[in-house]
């Protein structure tokens, strides 16, 4: 059975789009594709001019490395690390020295507002707060593109809409483009562009603003 059939899809650099669905509709299949997780089975996906279809299990992960971030439902950071050296662990794998992977994470940590908590551990933060924490994380080797898998899940809805506004911040200041796939319309509507899929296939494309 495939998951996703005949996908026709441009996603200029710059923009904010949200991919939505019912479960099983295949958002979190073509996120997983544009993401470089996964390999098409057929066809073709051309990111930053780079045939990603025709790449090789290496050349994915170094793709992931220096053009993409990542941010989940759930926060995956590290409990035994403090906030601050969860951020810069994506730099020490880069092979940056300890001192300039921390600097820049406390820069990061500030820029989400958390300045005052970079020293704390997972477990003495809030779910918003370990989110901001894992964007930050998801920004550290400045990426042109961030995925966001339900990225507000897990969190009330005020704090969820403090998460897009960060979203924005970053796709309207520091020009990254962000796909998030998300299943709340309010979420959604808040990007500049709703893709919905229906049994693999896009049913709707439409700009929001």
């Amino acid at each position: 059975m495939q998951a996703l059939k005949g996908i026709d899809l441009v996603i200029n650099a710059g923009e904010f789009v949200a991919i939505t669905g019912f479960s099983g509709s295949g958002k979190s299949t073509l996120m997983h594709v544009l993401g470089c997780l996964d390999n098409p089975t057929s066809g073709h996906y051309l990111l930053d001019g780079i045939d990603i279809s025709q790449a090789s299990r290496d050349e994915l992960a170094h793709i992931r490395n220096q053009k993409i971030g990542f941010v989940f439902q759930k926060f995956f950071l590290l409990p035994d690390l403090t906030a601050l050296d969860n951020v810069a662990l994506p730099r020490l794998y880069a092979g940056i020295s300890e001192t300039q992977a921390r600097s820049e994470a406390a820069e990061l940590l500030a820029m989400v507002n958390l300045a005052q908590r970079m020293d704390h551990y997972p477990y003495q933060l809030s779910g918003g707060q370990q989110q901001r924490v894992a964007i930050a994380r998801s920004f550290i080797n400045k990426p042109k593109l961030i995925f966001g898998d339900e990225p507000t899940g897990a969190l009330d809805v005020a704090t969820g809409n403090a998460i897009i506004d960060l979203f924005k911040k970053l796709n309207e200041e520091q020009g990254v483009t962000i796909i998030m796939v998300t299943h709340e319309p309010s979420i959604a509507a808040r990007t500049k562009r709703i893709i919905e899929l229906v049994d693999g296939n896009i049913v709707s494309d439409k700009n929001t603003k």
